[in-house]
């Protein structure tokens, strides 16, 4: 089992289930065929453009093949996916080499921002890293609290101030005590509103100058938190928060929960960011550094389906 196997499960059966009753008693991929596949990825939102993208690909592709059973079809769609989620290089969540690395993490209210946060700093001190979190969403006093419980799970250090509390100057804060405390990566929780886009706008770039005034070069990056269970919204939200600011990561949650995997590959192909971490379930574990090979492979994987 593929350590994404869990989390695309119900993406894989869904997908196969429609594709597979297009595909009985037939020796070969017909229109009927590709109109199934389409329906299939539009049914894991994988978006419009994305989907049209591969179908015209794959058409190309079986034209000159001819005859393509299920097996090789499957093949073909994940090489074709491969394709348009960029490198295959090794994902590098971190760079140790810049201390501290500044990381913003932005995102709407309930798409586990504060949760992911949490989990990356566990990650970092199993393997030994000094944490310096800073709780910079001031308007909600839930997600400080949550901050506050998470750093003491993953023995990091935290940064807030009261509720109401300037983002910005918290955000400073946190990066001095990552400066002055020798700590290896600062993680930095900011708000998730979008009612408006120019306050929004303000904001991080007011967070992002107040952190090069400490660490010339930060943030490092500015990684957006997805919910993939919310399919076309996560491309609208991908959307907004890229006008609002420069975002260089991606980090999708609650896959295992939907089936509606295929978000992944189209906000990955419409928008370009790469993809860091997906949020493959509720435990401290199941925050997995993101392998483009292993997770298409468990996204379209034959195995067991009936």
């Amino acid at each position: 089992m593929g350590i994404f196997d869990k989390g695309v499960k119900k993406t894989n059966l869904n997908f196969f289930q429609k594709l597979g009753r297009a595909f009985t008693a037939k020796s070969r991929v017909d229109d009927e065929v590709l109109d199934a596949l389409e329906e299939a990825l539009l049914g894991s939102d994988m978006g419009v453009d994305t989907t049209l993208k591969l179908i015209e690909n794959i058409e190309d592709r079986v034209e000159k093949d001819k005859y393509v059973d299920m097996e090789e079809l499957t093949a073909l769609i994940r090489d074709e996916i491969a394709n348009l989620m960029g490198s295959d290089a090794p994902v590098v969540p971190f760079d140790f080499s810049r201390k501290p690395y500044v990381m913003l993490v932005v995102g709407v209210n309930g798409v586990g921002k504060t949760t992911t946060i949490g989990k990356m700093a566990a990650m970092l001190r199993e393997q030994r890293k000094k944490v310096v979190i800073g709780a910079a969403d001031t308007f909600r006093a839930a997600a400080v609290d949550q901050l506050v419980i998470w750093a003491e799970r993953a023995g990091a250090d935290i940064v807030k101030q009261p509720m109401g509390a300037d983002p910005a100057s918290v955000a400073f804060d946190t990066v001095k005590a990552a400066v002055a405390r020798g700590a290896d990566v600062a993680l930095i929780d900011t708000a998730g509103r979008l009612h408006n886009r120019v306050d929004l706008m303000n904001e991080l770039t007011k967070i992002r100058n107040v952190c090069a005034k400490v660490v010339p070069d930060a943030p490092h990056d500015v990684m957006l938190v997805l919910d993939a269970s919310t399919g076309q919204n996560a491309f609208q939200q991908a959307k907004e928060f890229s006008r609002a600011t420069k975002v260089t990561s991606l980090a999708v949650t609650k896959i295992d929960g939907s089936a509606k995997g295929g978000v992944v590959v189209g906000i990955t192909d419409q928008f370009g960011f790469p993809i860091k971490f997906l949020g493959i379930g509720e435990g401290v574990d199941d925050l997995k550094v993101f392998d483009k090979k292993e997770f298409v492979e468990d996204l379209f994987k034959l195995e067991d389906i009936s």
